[in-house]
């Protein structure tokens, strides 16, 4: 009998593959009431590729939120109707011109932001009406918005990122682990025979067929499962 392959370990929801959340400085989202506040500190967190803000409102309370490029301690953010468009103030769309580029946009009014929060991207508000707001994102399509979603002002710093490369797997290794994310991946035909399906031989040939019945056990549904055609289209 072989070992579990790890699609099934997976599924069992070991430490190996949980998120390690309690090193997560807290939830990143805009703040429900409009207020004005202070940046009191820059902060790292595992969890986000951007660096966030802590923000101290005059209410009294904190909060998390990515930061803009060119923001530090001591700058003043303002959220709700009627903030100045400058960056890491949070508006609604519909009171964004066109042409602001904005990040951690709402896909529904009071969700706190759900797009654009990765380190160095931005979208573009390129057109507006009534009931739409039509917006570019970093992928480069177009989405269309309701005009109470709100958005911060400002383009995420962190955008030299991805500039240095790993250069080697055990550095990699390290941003890997800082997620808790299972590294290295290895493919199924590189493995032994009691670790995955198409695992054994001498050779990087799998041996078998790929494809598996929708009724295969856990363990043995590996490949392409009941595939409608395979190979070339004629």
């Amino acid at each position: 009998m072989g070992k579990r392959i790890i699609s099934q370990r997976r599924g069992r929801g070991t430490n190996t593959y949980r998120s390690p959340s309690h090193r997560f400085k807290g939830a990143v989202k805009h703040p429900s009431c409009d207020s004005i506040g202070t940046i009191t500190e820059l902060v790292h967190c595992a969890g986000h590729t951007a660096p966030l803000m802590k923000v101290t409102f005059v209410t009294g309370d904190d909060a998390l939120a990515v930061a803009p490029y060119g923001m530090k301690v001591g700058d003043s953010v303002t959220i709700g109707m009627g903030s100045p468009i400058e960056p890491g103030n949070v508006l609604p769309l519909k009171d964004i011109p066109e042409g602001t580029l904005i990040h951690n946009i709402e896909l529904r009014p009071g969700d706190g932001g759900k797009l654009v929060r990765s380190s160095g991207t931005f979208a573009k508000i390129v057109a507006k009406t009534d009931t739409v707001v039509r917006v570019v994102l970093p992928s480069k399509k177009e989405k269309m918005f309701i005009p109470n979603c709100r958005a911060a002002i400002g383009i995420i710093a962190g955008s030299g990122r991805i500039d240095k490369p790993f250069m080697k797997a055990g550095t990699r290794m390290f941003k890997m682990r800082a997620r808790n994310k299972l590294y290295p991946k290895v493919c199924g035909i590189s493995m032994n025979a009691v670790d995955h399906p198409f695992g054994g031989g001498c050779s990087h040939i799998k041996g078998r067929p790929t494809l598996s019945p929708r009724s295969a056990p856990p363990g043995r549904k590996v490949g392409k499962i009941a595939p409608r055609r395979t190979g070339r289209k004629k």
